[in-house]
């Protein structure tokens, strides 16, 4: 019985020990993530404690997709930080208050798509001629096209467009075979949790317009 025990015990310290080891090497991947899942749901909920924690994010990812060479991606956590700090000014402080004081939910004008799709369209071949000409970024065309597009939908967030959550869908659905390819399985998992809480948030929003 003693035999069993110890048996028992080792085994329940080696697995403890596999735990910490993973922990150890994926901690900053996983506080990302938590705070990540966070960052979207007050997102959701239109509560402005999301561009704190977007900051937080931000910092994370930084670190994570400079370790996975990522550098457009690094590039956009700094845009993140920048954007963070002028959406929450802009929620604060913006013109269109609805009656509870609150920044209201806009449409996307058909100038503002326009902004978006140019603007999209000029980033994602200027990130990729940087990417393919000074880095060793393995995929550089997808790389550029999803960090173009996500400086875009975080713009229409700060603005607060409805629509910013449609392209949010589709960034985020090519992302996670993007983070599979280069092995960041817990991110794969955050973004397949941002595509769902994506598609809530459209239809959560909506019905505040």
């Amino acid at each position: 019985m003693r035999s069993v025990g110890l048996i028992s015990f080792y085994r329940s310290y080696k697995m403890l020990q596999t735990v910490l080891l993973w922990f150890r090497a994926n901690y900053v991947e996983l506080f990302g993530m938590v705070f990540g899942i966070v960052y979207i749901f007050f997102s959701i909920r239109q509560n402005i404690w999301l561009w704190p924690i977007g900051l937080i994010t931000s910092i994370f990812y930084i670190v994570i997709f400079f370790t996975s060479k990522l550098y457009a991606d690094m590039s956009l956590q700094i845009y993140y930080l920048v954007i963070s700090i002028y959406g929450w000014i802009h929620w604060l402080y913006g013109k269109q208050k609805s009656e509870s004081g609150e920044l209201r939910v806009l449409k996307t004008s058909v100038k503002s798509w326009m902004t978006v799709f140019a603007g999209t369209t000029v980033l994602s071949i200027l990130i990729a001629w940087i990417l393919k000409n000074y880095t060793d970024s393995p995929l550089p065309w997808w790389d550029a096209f999803l960090t173009a597009s996500s400086i875009m939908a975080t713009w229409m967030l700060a603005q607060k467009y409805l629509e910013n959550w449609l392209v949010w869908i589709v960034v985020d659905a090519i992302s996670i075979g993007v983070f599979a390819y280069k092995e960041l399985y817990l991110t794969c998992i955050l973004f397949l949790v941002y595509t769902i809480m994506a598609i809530k948030g459209y239809f959560e929003w909506k019905k505040s317009l």
